[in-house]
């Protein structure tokens, strides 16, 4: 990828930027007639990739309400701007009670925007919510938080990925992973980054073993090519299901290292190995490691890291 990856105007844990170009390798020589996710997220990727005809759905229907508005243009660049530069200056003025009551405000009658506030003001930039479906991270404690040069950024951010939706046949929608998985058909490509099992799970609803397990019987007998995004193994322990799932000769596993940003200190971010899993051959990214290479390369990335 030879420019910059489009940056959404909202933070997810497991946000794959950093992915970006190895997911579009994956997908180049593939003619798909629609791409399809049932676990969108951010978007980072189709928005990087840009596929002319895309089904994109989440279980988090305050995100597929952010990208609905800016599709629907009741969102823009400008409306962004104003609302951050009057919230920003009642936030510097009244510190985090006010944070506090905009959460308050958003869990009684969300609106995009107090989302987006919220989302870019809260501790390390978490997305997640309780089991009641209400957001509960607290406040980052920086109430100078929207100095002018921050929300030019998330209002060019806004810009960006509103030329790229105007530009293409996306529908967004709020849907369960199964039920989106059973609306690929033939001919579509689908990428699939589910919550990490054992990772963190709590960015809108629950991750079990039995959705793991769901998940996997469904992309096993899906008519069309797929993509998936898991984590393959850090320092400390192995993901087991990579190999548990993914062993057959059809599939081929794909890896990447990566530093995983998710941790209140810099001590609780660690390298990782992060898989790709495809259901059909791609050329230009590297097979997985056997495990007696795994652990030194393991070693070797935790110390380019302490180097950086």
């Amino acid at each position: 990828m030879s420019r910059p990856p489009l940056v959404p105007p909202i933070k997810c844990q497991g946000i794959k930027t950093k992915l970006v170009e190895d997911i579009q390798q994956l997908a180049q020589g593939r003619a798909s007639a629609r791409w399809v996710e049932p676990f969108c997220g951010s978007c980072v990727v189709p928005l990087n990739l840009q596929p002319p005809k895309a089904l994109l759905c989440d279980s988090n229907l305050h995100i597929i309400n952010l990208y609905r508005d800016i599709q629907q243009h009741k969102l823009d660049a400008v409306i962004v701007r104003d609302f951050l530069v009057a919230q920003g200056a009642t936030l510097l003025a009244r510190g985090e009670e006010y944070f506090y009551e905009v959460r308050e405000r958003f869990n009684s009658t969300p609106t995009s925007l107090d989302f987006l506030f919220l989302n870019r003001s809260c501790f390390n930039g978490v997305m997640r919510f309780n089991k009641k479906g209400r957001f509960n991270v607290p406040f980052c404690r920086k109430p100078e938080r929207f100095a002018p040069a921050y929300i030019t950024k998330i209002s060019n951010q806004v810009t960006s990925i509103a030329k790229v939706i105007s530009n293409s046949d996306w529908e967004f929608r709020v849907a369960d992973f199964k039920e989106t998985l059973r609306a690929a058909s033939h001919g579509d490509l689908v990428y699939v980054d589910p919550p990490y099992a054992g990772r963190h799970v709590d960015y809108f609803n629950r991750w079990t073993d039995r959705d793991e397990s769901n998940l996997s019987e469904m992309l096993v007998v899906l008519p069309c090519g797929f993509i998936l995004s898991t984590w393959h193994s850090n320092e400390f322990r192995t993901n087991l299901t990579v190999k548990k799932n993914w062993s057959a000769d059809r599939f081929h596993v794909f890896t990447k290292s990566h530093f995983y940003h998710v941790g209140s200190s810099e001590d609780l971010r660690h390298p990782m190995i992060e898989a790709l899993v495809t259901n059909f051959p791609a050329e230009h990214l590297p097979l997985v490691a056997k495990s007696s290479q795994q652990s030194l390369l393991l070693r070797e990335e935790a110390k380019a890291y302490v180097a950086v």
